[in-house]
């Protein structure tokens, strides 16, 4: 039998949290009183939180596989152990080779130099030459779409040029393993495809080892065979893709029908923060399913942090691999200032769509002047079972179909 070339190794890690903070003042008073009373007193009135609760598994040189879980799964913790950002409380891992991360937009990247400058930054960082990194200079800046802004400072970009240039370093500079966490999460649909066919180059014809994190299905079976799911720090599934988007929905319950966004980490590429929504509920439910004949019916509330013209909301329904379905809008709902707070009751009408389960994505934004969306604020939303009250005259097949019946054809006379 051939032995396995291993490139990536997790032995039982697990990453601890204490939420609060020390008595101490600052890290000097803090290290001076590390074995005293005042430590141990502090210490014992903390709570303590596991991110990461003995996680093992072993990536093989040239593979791509998929890192998902809900919200506070541990993937990002996870992420950063293995990018050397923070340290594991116990257990070992094995990296056999350079890595490359895009763990959030800009990582690694200084404010004040340039694009061009940050290129031979990070490639110093990877060991390379000056001579290696100009010969790939060139490609990186084509494929990055940015050879306008190259010599610009890099705190001038928006946050979509932020990934496209940081994605065109990390996949054209010499590293063994990629690390992506959301990184497609920003830019247009043109560069997204671009990207993905990029990664599947890579793994196939320069054997580069891709660790992806991402909460879009499709994204995620388009690059990966294999998948890892987390849940509270734990992996509950480690195989084939499609088995492990099953595990990943079957763990989402229908009976969710409140969220608390107040402390959730938002998307990477978020680069504002006007507003902030605070929670989301069904109105009048006890469990998120939804026949054929009822609305969505939603309560949010939301904090200003700065003053906001013209308020809206977006509400976006994904099927069960990620796909879109559709979207609804409300325009100019109110205007407000730092520190007031908002809240409304909206109903979605979703007769067109067929039974199934559903993920959602809110986005609170403003109109500029040419009636393009400014996104304020951006959070993965609550999911909902569609039921069907009666049965049809057919059975439905939504791989073939979709998931929006249209109505019905007319005969012409």
């Amino acid at each position: 039998m051939q032995e396995k070339d291993v490139i990536i190794k997790v032995e039982d890690v697990y990453k601890e949290y204490w939420l609060g903070s020390l008595d101490s003042h600052s890290f000097l008073e803090e290290w001076r009183s590390k074995h005293g009373q005042k430590r141990k007193k502090a210490i014992e009135t903390r709570k303590q939180i596991k991110a990461l609760n003995g996680v093992s598994f072993e990536v093989e040189r040239g593979e791509t596989v998929g890192l998902i879980g809900a919200n506070g799964a541990g993937k990002s913790t996870l992420l950063k152990i293995l990018s050397r950002v923070t340290v594991p409380t116990e257990g070992k891992v094995y990296l056999d080779g350079t890595m490359s991360s895009m763990l959030e937009v800009g990582t690694g990247f200084h404010q004040e130099l340039s694009g061009r400058e940050n290129i031979y930054i990070n490639g110093t960082i990877l060991g390379m030459t000056r001579k290696e990194i100009d010969s790939k200079l060139e490609d990186i800046i084509e494929f990055s779409e940015c050879r306008e802004f190259i010599d610009t400072p890099v705190k001038r970009y928006s946050s979509g040029m932020y990934v496209k240039l940081a994605f065109a370093v990390a996949a054209y500079l010499d590293s063994d393993i990629m690390i992506l966490d959301e990184v497609l999460a920003v830019g247009d649909m043109k560069f997204q495809n671009k990207c993905l066919e990029k990664i599947s180059e890579l793994s196939k014809t320069e054997g580069r080892t891709v660790l992806c994190v991402s909460h879009n299905m499709t994204t995620i079976s388009q690059l990966c065979k294999r998948c890892i799911v987390l849940d509270k720090g734990r992996v509950i599934f480690d195989g084939d893709t499609q088995e492990a988007i099953r595990v990943y929905f079957g763990e989402k319950t229908d009976s969710t029908v409140y969220a608390d966004y107040s402390e959730c980490r938002r998307f990477p590429w978020l680069q504002r923060s006007d507003i902030r929504l605070q929670s989301a509920c069904y109105v009048g439910k006890e469990e998120a399913v939804f026949w054929d004949d009822e609305k969505l019916r939603f309560h949010f509330s939301w904090l200003y942090h700065t003053p906001v013209v013209k308020l809206c909301l977006r509400v976006e329904i994904f099927d069960a691999t990620g796909n879109g379905v559709g979207a609804s809008f409300l325009y100019d709902i109110e205007n407000g200032e730092a520190g007031d707070r908002g809240d409304i009751e909206v109903e979605m009408d979703i007769s067109s769509v067929r039974e199934g389960k559903y993920s959602t994505i809110y986005t609170l934004f403003v109109r500029d002047q040419g009636g393009e969306s400014v996104d304020l604020d951006c959070i993965n939303g609550l999911s909902f079972e569609k039921r069907m009250i009666a049965e049809r005259e057919i059975v439905w097949k939504p791989k073939s179909w979709g998931c929006i019946e249209l109505p019905g054809l007319t005969v012409m006379k």
